[in-house]
Formats: C-alpha cells, structure tokens, sequence
C-alpha cells in the first residue's frame, strides 16, 4: 500500500537525521519567560522578565534598545524575501551563560574578546580571575572555555532560544571591515593570516608579485584585500573568514529574536545595560575600550580614498544587509552615489 505523500516526506526527514532542523522562528510574540529558582532559594527574575515585564522600565536606555528592536524586525520583514529553519551550524556563534540565562552571539571586531572574559567570568570558567582584563585576549577565544548553543540537543536548544536573553553587539559595517584589515594584515605578529589569506591575496589581485610576497603575504594592500572580498571566486571556494563575514551570516538576526541589540557606538553603555538585566552588573564590568587604537570613522574614510567608485559600490553591495538591518547610514566618503 502506498503511503500518504506527507508520512513519505515525514519519513525522509526522519532518514536525513544527521541534519538537526531547528524548528525556532524570528515573530512578534515576546518570547516565553522563565524565572529561576533551585532548591532553597528565592526566585530571582530571568534577564527576559527584567526586560519585558519593566524592571528596568522607563529609562531612556530600554527605550533605545526597544526602537533597536522594532527597527530590525521592520529591517527584516522589507529585506529578508522567505524564511528558513536555523540548523546547528547557525548556532556555533551563539554562546550560552546557563547560570544567567544568557546567549550572546559574538561577532569578530565588536569588543568580543571582552565579552568572552565577562562571560568567563560569570560562567566561572575564569577560575580565581574576577577582572576579565586579568584573562589573557588568547585564552578568551580557545575553544571549549564557554559552549555554544550549537553543541546542545534539539530540545535544548528550542528551550535556551525560548527563555534565555538573546544579544548581540554589532557596529559600523567598513569600520568594522577596516579594523579587521589592520589587525589581521597589517600587525607582523599575525603570521597565521598571511600565510593563509595575504598569500592567496597577493597571487590573485596583485600583478607581477615578488616571490618573497608569494610566500609571505604580509603586505596585503587595503586594495586587495578589497578586490579578494568582492571577486566571486572567493566566497564559491569557501565561507568568508569569521572577522570580515557580514554580520547577517554569523548570528542570523532575521531567524533569531534579538532582545539587545548593543552597539560599538554606545559599548559601555550597551554593556551594561546587559549586565543588568541578567543581574551581574555587582559581580563583574565590562572593560572600558582603549580609544587610542580604536578604528574610527575618519580612519576608514582614509582607507577607501584609494578604492574606486566601482569597488566601493561592489563592497557596500557585500555588506549591504548588514547597514539595513542594523541602521548604519551609508558612509558620507563613499564616492559611488
């Protein structure tokens, strides 16, 4: 007897089972919220409850992060043409604090070695550090120190996205892009990346290398580095390196209900407004940022000089999604318009 054509696709999927679908979609709904409580202690308020059911109500600050909010999902709905169904490779990004009930989605270049550290700190992975500036940048980004939301069951997973806080912090698309540049190509210590990317750079976008660049890759120009980003070539051999890949395609903000969308722009602030909510904001601060290396607007209107009308327009197409859906304005030094 023939099966009913939707048992032959339900039985497809259940023989496809290496693929774990998450079944968590991006909507309207406030998400579900989930006090906390363990044996012989109080209830204390989830991050969410302290979100949406007003504890940290009338400031101007949960007013911001609420315009933030409302601004994506709208960003979403205008930009993102259908839906799909998260997988757990979406999800390696996504750190999980289950002591706070936390998920932060880290993006390369936006203040994440801090973060990492805060939530060193607060998940106890730290050991005797209490000050996240006491944990060196490198042991904030070895793997297996904190676990990712992608390493948890299907059921797990659905139940974090449900009633943990979600955040993000996110910043200006080229200066991000720049800052990335210079720390990763213009720093001698980074042997790494120019032998795996200034290599392939200099043999693909500059004419006539010397052999010595050939084999070092450690002058990449900002040009080509540009020319390696929007050549088609790049991305159809493999996914962009984690700390120049848009915003959009690390943390999924259109599938994923962001509760705090913090900005680079109002770190500290941003910062701790999260801190807050998840009721740590006694037990650890975030790191004030060192301004005098910071990548700034200016420096990146300085970079593109050189970059043509048609590479600057190519570009600001890669990373277009990600001004939109986070409400960057494009850059006044852009010469294309």
């Amino acid at each position: 007897m023939r099966k009913p054509k939707g048992i032959r696709m339900v039985s497809a999927l259940c023989l496809g089972c290496f693929i774990v679908v998450i079944f968590y979609f991006n909507s309207s709904l406030r998400p579900e919220h989930l006090s906390e409580r363990s044996s012989g202690q109080k209830t204390r308020r989830s991050p969410l409850q302290s979100l949406y059911e007003g504890e940290q109500g009338e400031s101007a600050v949960s007013a911001v992060h609420q315009g933030r909010r409302e601004l994506l999902e709208e960003a979403c709905r205008s930009y993102t043409r259908k839906r799909r169904v998260l997988v757990p490779e979406d999800l390696k990004h996504i750190i999980v604090d289950d002591q706070h009930g936390l998920l932060y989605c880290y993006v390369p270049k936006v203040a994440c070695t801090n973060w990492k550290r805060v939530l060193m700190v607060l998940t106890g992975v730290s050991g005797d550090h209490k000050d996240p500036l006491a944990i060196p940048a490198n042991e904030a980004h070895v793997p297996g120190n904190l676990r990712t939301l992608s390493e948890y069951s299907t059921p797990q997973i659905n139940q974090r996205l449900r009633s943990y806080l979600k955040f993000i912090f996110v910043r200006e698309p080229f200066e991000r892009l720049v800052s990335a540049y210079r720390n990763k190509f213009t720093r001698s210590y980074n042997t790494a990346f120019h032998k795996r990317y200034g290599t392939k750079i200099v043999r693909r976008h500059r004419p006539d290398p010397r052999p010595e660049a050939l084999e070092k890759g450690d002058d990449v120009s900002f040009e080509e580095f540009v020319y390696y980003l929007v050549d088609p070539a790049t991305q159809r051999e493999e996914p962009f390196n984690e700390h120049w890949e848009r915003v959009h395609s690390l943390c999924h903000p259109c599938l994923i209900h962001y509760d705090v969308v913090g900005k680079y722009e109002t770190l500290e602030q941003d910062s701790r407004y999260v801190l807050q909510l998840a009721g740590a904001d006694q037990q650890v601060r975030f790191p004030a940022s060192s301004k005098s290396t910071r990548t700034t607007g200016d420096m990146a209107a300085d970079f593109f000089q050189n970059i043509s009308p048609f590479y600057q327009k190519k570009l600001y197409n890669l990373y277009r999604m990600d001004f939109l859906l986070f409400n960057y304005s494009v850059p006044a030094y852009l010469k294309f318009r």
